[in-house]
């Protein structure tokens, strides 16, 4: 027995020292220097929750930063799972080479952020593709989506949603595809067509799979960073800066580390709460067989 103590120690030793070094270690770091003023140079004091106080109450760009996450979700998750059921239910058994037509949805979601953010970017400027096109073919001058604060934050999403649609349409397809074909065929012999099976056999089935969605979409879109950054530089203004975007800011252009480690775990509070909500709401809509 004591060897295989040993043994399991030896095992389990690099992944307790990862986990430890990128993960215990920071997060407890990160809980520390919120509750200092901790410049990256010079001398840290410890002033409590001062900076919480900051942030809630004093900070110019905090509360707009929040606003900008809550709005970005609240557009993003509903659209990406609209579109990734719709074509999980297009890309149905019937349609022939519907494998091709997954792979090529789900490019975008294993292409670099970065890249696809820059092809956008090309896109959507005053002299992109869109506008050019929209020129020549219709004459008509299209608004400068990105310097435009009524549509940069649509066309975060717009593009945010291309590229992250292709994960929850495979979720949510391999759960269609588990579908009891015997409850299918007993709705239909009952009488239901179309939009009841849907609504009333499929959507009900297959809602576990959505209830994982919703929760993991919710929980990058409030993390975003890399679109707003590329795109717009969360301008014009602060009108598309999320609430990463600012501790990114604050931490590293402004080097205020201990303010930014506030942020960073009121986002938290704000990832778990939201997620609570949504566990303790599962029980009225997510039907699982057992």
């Amino acid at each position: 027995m004591r060897h295989e103590r040993w043994q399991a120690l030896g095992f389990i030793t690099p992944a307790v020292a990862g986990l430890s070094l990128f993960t215990v270690i920071p997060v407890g770091l990160a809980i520390i220097m919120s509750l200092f003023d901790w410049p990256i140079f010079g001398e840290r004091s410890f002033n409590g929750l001062g900076n919480y106080t900051e942030l809630l109450t004093s900070s110019p760009d905090f509360w707009p930063a929040l606003r900008n996450s809550i709005v970005f979700t609240v557009l993003y998750v509903p659209i990406n799972l609209v579109v990734a059921l719709g074509l999980a239910l297009l890309l149905g058994p019937r349609i022939r080479g519907r494998a091709v037509f997954r792979v090529l949805f789900f490019i975008p979601v294993v292409t670099p952020i970065v890249a696809n953010v820059l092809v956008w970017k090309l896109i959507l400027q005053p002299d992109g593709l869109l506008n050019g096109m929209s020129r020549t073919m219709l004459g008509i001058e299209l608004p400068t989506f990105l310097a435009d604060a009524d549509w940069a934050m649509i066309a975060i999403v717009v593009m945010s949603v291309w590229a992250g649609m292709g994960y929850n349409m495979l979720v949510l397809t391999a759960a269609l595809e588990q579908l009891p074909a015997s409850v299918i065929e007993a709705a239909r012999i009952d009488g239901a067509r179309g939009w009841r099976i849907l609504a009333h056999v499929t959507l009900p089935l297959i809602s576990p799979a959505i209830f994982f969605a919703t929760v993991m979409t919710i929980i990058s879109s409030l993390q975003v960073f890399a679109q707003p950054q590329l795109l717009t530089g969360g301008g014009p203004g602060t009108s598309t800066m999320p609430l990463v975007m600012f501790i990114y800011n604050t931490g590293f252009e402004f080097q205020d580390l201990g303010l930014a480690a506030a942020a960073a775990w009121i986002l938290f509070a704000l990832i778990i709460g939201v997620t609570a909500v949504q566990f303790r709401a599962q029980t009225r809509w997510v039907h699982y067989e057992h």
